[in-house]
């Protein structure tokens, strides 16, 4: 009966603290279906960030952010922040941005799990029926 409760207790805890979005994610263009790169989610004083910390295209990993404004503008993508200021709120990460490095644009962005291997990222403006959205695989 101990033995029992204690492969439970441990059980269960595996499956809360593995259900996080902190750590790498393989990002999937959801137009072409391509695997684009891997970005780390992290927190940094009470927010979630991610940063790009591979791209997948050898012809694209020395690109910088043309298209970018402001403090990312001709930054490498390579090391490029892209998710910033997210905060969690229930299940989801809300409150932040995501920038496209295709477009430079920056947008609101919603954050959630889908399982503890997918992640779905999506970005828009003003509400959020008016986006789109990628699902990232765990790495």
């Amino acid at each position: 009966m101990k033995y029992c409760l204690l492969v439970v207790i441990l059980f269960f805890f595996q499956f809360s603290f593995s259900q996080t979005i902190f750590g790498k994610w393989k990002t999937i263009d959801d137009e072409t279906g391509k695997e684009k790169g891997i970005v780390e989610i992290f927190e940094r004083n009470g927010k979630i960030f991610g940063r790009i910390i591979d791209i997948l295209d050898i012809e694209h990993k020395h690109h910088k952010c043309e298209k970018c404004e402001g403090e990312d503008n001709n930054k490498p993508i390579l090391g490029l922040t892209i998710i910033k200021g997210m905060k969690k709120n229930g299940n989801e990460y809300e409150g932040g941005k995501v920038l496209d490095p295709k477009n430079g644009k920056s947008y609101q962005c919603k954050i959630s799990l889908d399982g503890k291997d997918k992640l779905i990222v999506r970005g828009y403006i003003g509400i959020s029926l008016f986006g789109r959205s990628q699902t990232w695989v765990r790495f």
